[in-house]
């Protein structure tokens, strides 16, 4: 599935491939995902429950939602189990998000 792969120590959004929970968890880089909802068209942003605790490097943050450090996925999900395409372009991305 297309995701956007939010990388804030480069300032960069990027469109990557995703098939599932394992793949988020390997880009991320941790076990411990957290998500939070991002819009209306059911795209979740997925990030380290614990970025803070480990010092990552790089901040962002989308709209009003709590800064998250370290690399951030933006996938469409049912907030179950199943996942899909991501709704939002990267252009519409990068205009709600604030790299800190």
């Amino acid at each position: 599935m297309k995701a956007l792969l939010i990388q804030p120590e480069s300032r960069s959004i990027e469109e990557i491939d995703i098939s599932g929970m394992d793949d988020i968890k390997s880009v991320i880089g941790y076990d411990t995902i957290q998500s939070d909802p991002v819009g209306d068209d059911g795209d979740y942003l997925f990030f380290d429950e614990e970025c803070f605790l480990r010092g990552t490097e790089g901040r962002f943050q989308i709209d009003t939602l709590i800064p998250v450090s370290g690399k951030g996925i933006v996938l469409g999900f049912d907030g179950e189990a199943v996942f899909k395409d991501v709704a939002m372009s990267e252009q519409e991305l990068a205009g709600r998000l604030k790299y800190l």
